[in-house]
C-alpha cells in the first residue's frame, strides 16, 4: 500500500526521521480493536512493508464488557495475523480486581494495561511503545482538566511522546481527528471494533464528550481544534517552564538528609511562577506526591515562604512530610528525626575532628608560639593552649549551656545566642561546640568564640581550631 494521506506521510517521515526500526527494529503497538488503535496498526504494517522493522501488537482485555470484550481480542488477533506480526495479549480480569482493591475503575485499568504493555516491550527489547490517542482523545482532556481545575501542565494534556525509563511512549495519531480515522478505516476496509460502553454517561469522560462539548461547539463549532491548539502551546509553555524550574532546583536547592533545603531570599526572587512550581518539584520527590500537589497545599507553602510572619513556622503536609521554615531557611521533607547527640575527643595525636552525625570537621593545630585570636573569622578560633583544661571535647548542646563570649562582659545562654543569631532550631542539636574539662564552652564554629584561653604576646603554644561544613 502506498501511503495516500497527508497526515499519513507525516508520521511515516516522523518514523524515519526518529529511526523507530532501529535498536533491533522492534515497536509495540497497543491496539484495543476501535478505530483509532486498528488505523494505527494498519499504518504500521505499511510501513513495515518499506523499513526493515518489527511489529509486536499488544492487547489487553479488561473484560469489563464479557463476550464483546473477547471478540474484541479476537478481531486484533485476527489483524496481527493477517499482517504476520507477533500477538501478545493479556486478560486483566479488571472487574474483580476493582472489586477486591476499590481502586478507581479508569486508574486501575490504566495502570495494568501499561504494566502489561511494558512487559511486553522488555521481552521483545522494544524501544519504543505506540498507542492510538487521537486529537479528540486530547481535546476531550484538556477540557476534563479545565472543569476539575488545572494549571498549564494540565492544559498541556495528553504528551505526544513520554520516556519512562527504557521505553519512549509516542502518540502518532495524536494530531488527527476521529472522523479523520473512520474515513480511514472505511477507505482501506480496516476492520474495528465499537466499544458499547462509550455511551455510557456514568464515566466523566463520556459525559464530557456527548454532553458537554456538544454544548460548547454551539457557541465554537472548531471547539475540539481550538483545545488541541491551546495544548501545543501550553505545551510548549510548559517544557520551557519545567527547563526554568530545574535550573532554579539546581541553583538554590540542596538535599537535606530525605528531604530538601532552601534559602527563602533566593526563593523570593523568583517569579511566582517559578515558585509555584519549585515546590511542586520538590514535592514530587515524595514516596505519594499525588496527595500532596492539592492546589491548596501549594499555596499554603509559598504563603510560608514569602510572607514576613511569622519567621518560624511549620506545616504538615502530608505522607509524614513537613515545611519548616526557621528564619532565612526552609525545610521540606520527611519530618525531622530525634535531636542528634555527639561527643568526640580533643588529643594532641589528631588533626582533624571528624563529625559523622553532621557531615562537618573541625581541623587542629597546635603551634608554638603566639598567634592572632582570629576574632575576625567565625570559622577559625585561636586558644592558649597552657590556659586551657584539657580534655577538650567537640559535642553537640546540652540544656543549660552557657558561654563568656568574646568582647561582652558575663555569661550568656548558648540557646539565647542561637535565637539572637537566628540559627534555626533544626540546626541547633547539629552544631558543634568546643568546650574544655570543666565543660566550659571555649567557641560555637560559625559564631563566637569565648573571652577565655586568649592568646596573647606571653603565649608559648598556641591550638589553633579550623571549622568547615563538609570535606574540603
Amino acid at each position: 500500500m502506498q501511503p495516500q494521506d497527508e497526515w499519513e506521510r507525516s508520521i511515516m517521515a516522523q518514523a524515519r526521521a526518529e529511526g523507530w526500526w532501529h535498536v533491533e527494529g522492534k515497536v509495540v503497538a497497543a491496539v484495543s480493536g476501535g478505530p483509532d488503535s486498528m488505523a494505527l496498526l494498519h499504518i504500521l504494517n505499511a510501513m513495515a512493508r518499506e523499513e526493515p522493522f518489527q511489529v509486536i501488537v499488544a492487547h489487553a482485555n479488561h473484560q469489563f464488557r464479557g463476550s464483546e470484550s473477547d471478540a474484541e481480542a479476537e478481531l486484533v488477533r485476527g489483524l496481527a495475523s493477517e499482517y504476520g506480526m507477533p500477538f501478545e495479549s493479556v486478560e486483566l480480569g479488571m472487574p474483580a480486581y476493582i472489586a477486591d482493591s476499590g481502586i478507581n475503575p479508569q486508574t486501575a485499568s490504566r495502570e495494568k494495561r501499561y504494566d502489561f504493555l511494558k512487559r511486553v516491550a522488555n521481552k521483545y527489547s522494544a524501544k519504543y511503545l505506540l498507542t492510538g490517542h487521537h486529537a479528540d482523545d486530547q481535546a476531550e482532556t484538556v477540557l476534563m482538566r479545565v472543569i476539575r481545575g488545572t494549571g498549564v501542565s494540565g492544559l498541556a494534556g495528553i504528551p505526544y511522546r513520554r520516556k519512562e525509563e527504557q521505553l519512549e511512549l509516542i502518540r502518532p495519531l495524536l494530531r488527527i481527528t476521529k472522523c479523520e480515522l473512520l474515513d480511514y478505516c472505511k477507505r482501506n476496509g480496516v476492520p474495528f471494533a465499537v466499544d458499547s460502553s462509550n455511551i455510557d454517561r456514568h464515566y466523566f469522560r463520556n459525559a464530557v464528550r456527548l454532553d458537554v462539548m456538544p454544548m460548547i461547539e454551539q457557541y465554537n463549532p472548531r471547539l475540539k481544534a481550538s483545545l488541541v491548539r491551546l495544548s501545543d502551546l501550553a505545551a510548549a509553555d510548559d517544557d520551557y517552564m519545567e527547563g526554568q524550574t530545574l535550573q532554579a532546583f539546581q541553583e538554590g536547592v540542596t538535599p537535606s538528609g530525605e528531604g530538601f533545603r532552601l534559602e527563602r531570599r533566593r526563593f523570593r526572587g523568583l517569579h511566582v511562577a517559578l515558585q509555584r512550581r519549585l515546590i511542586k518539584l520538590i514535592l514530587n520527590c515524595s514516596s505519594n506526591p499525588r496527595d500532596m500537589l492539592d492546589y491548596g497545599h501549594v499555596e499554603e507553602i509559598l504563603a510560608a515562604l514569602t510572607q514576613e510572619r511569622p519567621t518560624v513556622t511549620q506545616l504538615d503536609i502530608g505522607d509524614g512530610w513537613v515545611m519548616i521554615r526557621e528564619y532565612e531557611q526552609a525545610y521540606i521533607g520527611p519530618g525531622h528525626p530525634e535531636p542528634v547527640n555527639f561527643t568526640y575527643i580533643v588529643s594532641d595525636n589528631i588533626s582533624e575532628v571528624a563529625i559523622g552525625e553532621t557531615g562537618e570537621h573541625i581541623r587542629l593545630e597546635r603551634l608554638e608560639g603566639s598567634l592572632p585570636n582570629g576574632t575576625t573569622n567565625r570559622n577559625e578560633a585561636s586558644f592558649d593552649a597552657d590556659e586551657l583544661i584539657m580534655p577538650l571535647r567537640v559535642r553537640s548542646r546540652l540544656p543549660g549551656d552557657l558561654m563568656h563570649p568574646y568582647g561582652l562582659n558575663g555569661t550568656k545562654k548558648v540557646q539565647d545566642m542561637f535565637v539572637d543569631a537566628k540559627v534555626p532550631r533544626s540546626r541547633r542539636d547539629k552544631l558543634p561546640l568546643l568546650v574544655d574539662g570543666d565543660g566550659r564552652v571555649l567557641w560555637i564554629p560559625g559564631m563566637r568564640r569565648s573571652s577565655h584561653a586568649l592568646v596573647t604576646a606571653d603565649t608559648r603554644s598556641t591550638w589553633r581550631f579550623t571549622y568547615a561544613t563538609r570535606k574540603e
